[in-house]
């Protein structure tokens, strides 16, 4: 309970019902009934409303497209997992294995209780109260949103497509580890290059992994 405590004094949040933010660190790991699991489907579904609202009044003349881009850098599992660490979630995270420190590379993890924190603030304090949460905290990530940076899967598709007509092939060769904390590994080529391996907490990081690894190994930049 004092940790708890420290959490909300940290957060600057007070909960009517503390239960909501207990559940939103568990991990299925310690409970398989009673986890962060639902608060973490609503609170991806929170964060994408206030996210794109943001973007589509920060951004009235952009086309779709590029805001789709500029939104997939704001809730792609590395920048909540930043965010988690940012706002200290990763001392507080209940898991099975009490004696395990969450460290960066715990980005499923991290990112999962980043979502289900905020699946608990919204159902505790409302919609305003989870806007202004969210703004905040993503205020960084939001000031950089107009720097329109493409993604290796991205560049490396526009590079194949441009030289080959074809886009670039992505294979799953294998994976390991608990499914709480799974590692892929993905086989990536293009025509007339090797193959590179990527691996990643999930398929889709490990196959950014792979697509910078062969945009390197082509000199692209």
């Amino acid at each position: 309970m004092q940790k708890i405590n420290k959490l909300q004094k940290d957060l600057k949040i007070k909960f009517k019902n503390e239960s909501l933010l207990i559940k939103a660190l568990t991990h299925k790991s310690f409970n398989q009934k009673s986890n962060n699991e639902k608060l973490e489907f609503l609170g991806d579904r929170v964060i994408g409303l206030v996210l794109s609202k943001k973007l589509f009044d920060l951004y009235p003349n952009e086309s779709e497209g590029v805001l789709d881009k500029r939104f997939a850098r704001l809730v792609n599992r590395k920048t909540c997992c930043d965010i988690a660490w940012s706002i200290g979630v990763q001392n507080y995270i209940i898991i099975a294995n009490y004696k395990k420190r969450i460290t960066r590379k715990d980005e499923k993890i991290l990112s999962d209780c980043c979502e289900a924190l905020i699946g608990s603030i919204y159902i505790d304090r409302g919609y305003d109260f989870t806007k202004s949460f969210i703004l905040k905290v993503w205020k960084k990530n939001i000031d950089k949103s107009d720097i329109t940076i493409l993604d290796p899967k991205t560049k490396l598709q526009e590079y194949s497509l441009k030289l080959y007509k074809k886009l670039p092939l992505y294979r799953l060769i294998g994976s390991s580890g608990p499914k709480h904390n799974p590692t892929y590994k993905i086989c990536v080529s293009i025509t007339k290059s090797r193959k590179f391996i990527g691996v990643g907490s999930s398929k889709q990081e490990a196959e950014l992994n792979g697509a910078a690894k062969l945009l390197r190994g082509i000199n692209i930049s």
